[in-house]
């Protein structure tokens, strides 16, 4: 544990410079660790789900960001280092890129990308978020693109991260870390850990795209 926590300063650092931000102290993290609900239930998938069509055209552009890696750890162990590298990242992604819808953006209703030009919507902000973690050291396959419906009623992608504590959601509409059954949101199906293909996390109505600010 002590290398990891290691690993994950030393990850935050390099993170907070290129972002201009400073590493939190051992006693911050450490009390915001002890802040984090006891372990729960995680959103356990209930069968196989169709992907998003605009995620199938993304994998063939970035193979290496959808690609499952079994080796890996199927979850993330919570320190106090790694759970502020998450805060951090999620913090910082949310400030620094433009929210912009894919019509507006690309003139198309549904498309995926990594903010590369420092604008994007929902699903944008999240797969940059997974890169930057991923960057840090944190395993991939516990770090899951998700479909919901938000409060409005319509399609939004938010990342999954299956931790030891639950599954803990980062979203571009609220920089709080939230266990994914405080969101609010209706879960509709997510990236599987196991192979390059979602699963359904039982909701009812599945959208076509997931184009939300």
């Amino acid at each position: 544990m002590h290398g990891m926590k290691s690993v994950a300063v030393g990850a935050l650092t390099l993170l907070a410079t290129a972002f201009g931000t400073t590493v939190p102290n051992a006693q911050t993290a450490q009390t915001t660790l002890a802040a984090l609900p006891a372990p729960a239930t995680l959103a356990s998938p209930v069968g196989p789900a169709r992907p998003i069509a605009a995620w199938s055209t993304f994998c063939d552009r970035y193979p290496a960001e959808c690609a499952v890696n079994a080796n890996e750890a199927a979850r993330i162990v919570l320190t106090p280092a790694t759970w502020n590298l998450i805060v951090s990242v999620n913090n910082r992604v949310n400030t620094r890129i433009k929210p912009v819808t894919d019509l507006d953006h690309w003139g198309s209703a549904d498309r995926w990308d990594l903010a590369e030009d420092g604008s994007g919507d929902c699903e944008d902000f999240q797969l940059l978020k997974r890169k930057l973690l991923a960057e840090s050291g944190l395993p991939r396959r516990a770090m899951r693109m998700t479909v919901v419906i938000d409060e409005k009623g319509e399609g939004h992608a938010v990342l999954t991260l299956i931790t030891d504590r639950g599954d803990f959601i980062l979203d571009n509409k609220t920089s709080h870390v939230l266990p994914w059954h405080r969101t609010g949101y209706v879960f509709i199906k997510r990236e599987g850990t196991d192979a390059v293909a979602w699963v359904s996390l039982g909701g009812v109505t599945s959208p076509t795209t997931t184009a939300n600010r």
